[in-house]
């Protein structure tokens, strides 16, 4: 009877921890996406007055960004078709791994969290390869409509009408671009795409770490089984995840952290809910409710996670202030 007290004490405090995570995850990120919204709607009420608010600038930059960003390059000049080509050669590779693995072991491998961060890698370039491939229709649409503006402007027909927004002036320009008017909202997929992004970035870090830094080193090769595919799947997504980030202009701001942990804690539920069901083998042995030091093990993974994703959120914000230095006429920020 006390053994069976004690294992509920331990359940209840690691329960509690997931718990606290997800709900302060969820506050989170429900504060911070209604403030990105309220600095949108007050932009959008200061353009339409043709008013300028130097103090819009910060706050945009903290909570927002343009569609542009989803497809363009860092790189001035390197035209987005790279950038595409990239992402879809990303994902056929990742494909190919996948594959190969479901081939060699089934669908079972999606028990491990490993597979479904792979899988989210994978999806993240699906969506960007889509997302660059309109990014480069448009550029090809407008190409000509942007042509005939300049011949038209260059007729000096439009002389005191054009005038390019610049901090403390009057924004008119967009109206001869209707394209850009429509890039201010990256939409659904858009924020799906950033989101994949940001929760993968933390989480192919914290897989790999633990992979080769922990399990090969630790665990015989009789055991783990450490072969050319193990490698790779723990290897090409970390590989290709920082090519992209070396070209492109997607944002990472802290707070997306909390999708991270969300990500995180609805693997360990999955765990929880298949194990109530009668599974009986735990694929990551510290995430067993009935250890006592599971609660130390939960703290420990939760540390981990802000760990994980600072590392990445220090890898971004060296690629910028390294290349804006090194490169101040062919980086943008």
């Amino acid at each position: 009877m006390v053994e069976v007290m004690v294992f509920y004490w331990y359940s209840i405090v690691s329960v509690g921890i997931v718990v606290a995570a997800v709900v302060g995850s969820v506050y989170v990120v429900w504060n911070k996406e209604r403030q990105s919204k309220v600095v949108k709607q007050r932009l959008n009420v200061n353009e339409s007055l043709l008013l300028y608010n130097p103090e819009d600038d910060e706050a945009i930059n903290s909570v927002s960004w343009s569609q542009e960003q989803l497809w363009t390059s860092c790189w001035r000049g390197l035209h987005p078709a790279y950038l595409l080509a990239l992402r879809l050669l990303s994902f056929f590779v990742l494909a190919f791994f996948l594959s190969w693995d479901l081939h060699h072991w089934g669908a079972s491998i999606f028990i491990y969290y490993t597979e479904w961060t792979y899988s989210l890698v994978m999806m993240y370039f699906a969506i960007g390869s889509v997302v660059s491939a309109h990014g480069c229709w448009l550029c090809y649409t407008h190409k000509n409509r942007n042509e005939n503006v300049e011949d038209f402007q260059a007729r000096g027909d439009v002389e005191s009408e054009n005038i390019t927004p610049k901090k403390g002036t009057i924004k008119l320009q967009r109206q001869y671009y209707p394209a850009e008017q429509e890039s201010e909202s990256p939409g659904f997929w858009g924020y799906l795409m950033q989101t994949a992004y940001q929760i993968t970035a933390g989480a192919v870090v914290l897989t790999d770490i633990i992979f080769w830094c922990i399990i090969v080193p630790f665990v015989s090769n009789s055991r783990l089984g450490l072969n050319l595919l193990m490698g790779c799947i723990h290897t090409v997504n970390i590989a290709f995840l920082l090519l992209d980030t070396s070209i492109n202009r997607l944002t990472f701001p802290w707070f997306r952290l909390s999708y991270f942990v969300l990500w995180s804690s609805v693997y360990v539920i999955f765990q929880w809910l298949i194990h109530l069901c009668g599974f009986t083998w735990w694929p990551y042995p510290f995430l067993k409710l009935s250890t006592p030091l599971s609660p130390l093990w939960y703290l420990v993974l939760a540390v981990f996670h802000i760990a994980c994703y600072g590392m990445y959120a220090l890898i971004v914000q060296a690629k910028n202030s390294l290349f804006s230095k090194l490169f101040p006429h062919s980086y943008i920020i």
